[in-house]
């Protein structure tokens, strides 16, 4: 932490770490999928072959350094960086996860800043909303929150 090389090392050894001690678990089926970004893991496993104390052990017996710091589904749901995954008998449904202590504060309409930083926020907010497979109900949901946070700061509603 602190050198400008830091993330760049952090990454070189993460992926090494993966491909020397995650991949025979994948080609071997004991986890189905495996996605990290940055240091944010979301694993899919297979609990007829493997369990998650399993997993947690072999993870952290890799290295003295690593420690996975699970975190279970709850309610058939799980919360991974910024997405809410809902498992829905045998289908994976996905929302937009906030965080409970999450503001809705962007730059303010009638602030001195270049218009395209004021509108930054929501055209990171609607590419999200369109790349994701929601359901019909959790799109209107979730335009009207864009909208919402949008009128809280402010901004004409042509400019959505």
């Amino acid at each position: 932490m602190g050198s400008p090389v830091s993330g760049t090392m952090a990454e070189i050894f993460l992926q090494h770490i993966e491909n020397t001690h995650t991949k025979h678990l994948l080609d071997a089926k004991n986890i189905l999928y495996y996605t990290r970004y940055v240091d944010d893991i979301l694993i899919i496993y297979n609990t007829i072959h493997i369990n998650n104390n399993t997993i947690q052990k072999y993870i952290n017996q890799i290295h003295k350094n690593l420690q996975l710091n699970p975190t279970y589904e709850n309610n058939s749901q799980l919360n991974v960086p910024d997405l809410l995954i809902i498992r829905n008998n045998s289908k994976l449904e996905i929302d937009i996860y906030r965080k409970p202590t999450t503001t809705n504060i962007t730059i303010n309409y009638t602030s001195n800043h270049p218009t395209k930083q004021k509108t930054a926020a929501y055209s990171h907010y609607i590419t999200r909303m369109h790349s994701l497979p929601l359901t019909t109900e959790r799109h209107k949901t979730e335009w009207k929150t864009i909208k919402t946070i949008a009128q809280s700061n402010n901004f004409p509603d042509k400019m959505l």
